[in-house]
């Protein structure tokens, strides 16, 4: 009992930092904060089984795509495993992202690393007339992190992340770092486990290039001071912080299994929400999967995502996965995710 009550005051404590660290001191009922961050590609969700299943994954746990989610999961990781993820995102830009995740010998810990990258094909310069220069210029955001999973007691998992963030469009870019941190509890209902992260703590970024940097004649109209030059100044903006609570109940019933998980979301891009998943399975093979996004957010455009997959064991140890998932964006479109994992 006292051993449950440690783990319910850290979850707590994780909650209450999140509430305080993301909490806005002018906060308006009515408004949304969407437009307010920087580094919003950090808000896009990873791996097409998560996605199908509405993003409610904070909860999940033994993948290497955790470390987006919450990387306490990764503790629960028993063999090396890679992921990688290509998803066809909104207005013709590419998401892509990959991870790898390594348990330590003979200790609890377990290491990883990921890569998230979002970027646009090149696109015509234009002058502050609209007219073309004859150049072309595209947009790429990144970001590279290290994990570690720790499994505490076989129940509970602690995991952190440490990431190095790039905006970049043309010659401007923005840089800095961000932190996530994670808990994992596996109840003692037989199947039900509880997690909760906070992602993107960190600092402002702030773009700077050499394109802020112009001559003008303030006066064209007139001689006199021509050619001055001058250095435009960008606003700083936030990292987007998500905290994220969540609950996953999985079951099986001979051949067939079924995982449902809620997560209960806050961020400081948007309004509070809840996500929706539920994944059937046959044989350990086959796999069916829906979901609803932001279930409650404030000006909500998407929800509804389906999926399935498909886990080939190649031996007693190694599992090869692939994984489609759909997801519907109102007037944007729809967002199609391709995923690949193997565990070694």
């Amino acid at each position: 009992m006292k051993r449950f009550q440690r783990i319910i005051l850290l979850a707590t404590g994780l909650f209450s930092f999140a509430t305080a660290a993301s909490a806005q001191s002018d906060l308006v009922s009515n408004v949304s904060n969407k437009g307010t961050v920087a580094a919003a590609f950090l808000e896009v969700g990873v791996n097409a089984r998560a996605e199908a299943m509405g993003g409610a994954y904070t909860a999940m746990r033994g993948n290497p795509d955790m470390m987006y989610w919450n990387p306490s999961g990764l503790a629960f990781l028993r063999t090396t495993a890679v992921s990688v993820s290509h998803t066809q995102w909104l207005a013709e830009t590419e998401f892509n992202y990959a991870s790898v995740a390594v348990p330590l010998a003979g200790t609890r810990f377990v290491l990883g690393g990921s890569f998230t990258t979002l970027g646009i094909p090149e696109q015509p310069v234009r002058s502050y007339d609209g007219s073309l220069t004859g150049e072309m210029y595209d947009a790429r955001d990144y970001a590279a992190g290290l994990s570690v999973g720790l499994l505490i007691i076989p129940e509970f998992a602690f995991g952190a992340t440490v990431k190095y963030i790039n905006q970049r469009i043309w010659s401007e870019r923005a840089t800095g770092l961000g932190f996530d941190f994670g808990v994992t509890y596996q109840t003692p209902l037989n199947g039900l486990t509880m997690g909760s992260s906070i992602s993107n703590f960190g600092g402002d970024l702030q773009m700077d290039g050499k394109n802020l940097v112009d001559i003008i004649d303030p006066d064209p109209n007139n001689q006199g001071v021509t050619d001055i030059p001058v250095r435009y100044i960008t606003n700083s903006y936030p990292l987007p912080q998500i905290f994220r609570f969540g609950l996953a109940y999985e079951r099986t019933f001979g051949d067939f299994s079924s995982v449902s998980a809620v997560d209960l979301m806050h961020p400081t891009g948007s309004t509070e929400s809840m996500n929706l998943g539920l994944e059937l399975g046959f044989k350990d093979f086959f796999f069916i999967r829906s979901g609803y996004q932001n279930l409650f957010e404030k000006d909500q455009i998407n929800g509804l995502t389906l999926g399935l997959g498909i886990q080939y064991m190649l031996d007693s140890r190694q599992r090869f996965a692939f994984d489609y998932a759909f997801s519907e964006w109102g007037m944007l479109g729809s967002a199609h995710r391709i995923s690949m994992s193997i565990q070694l």
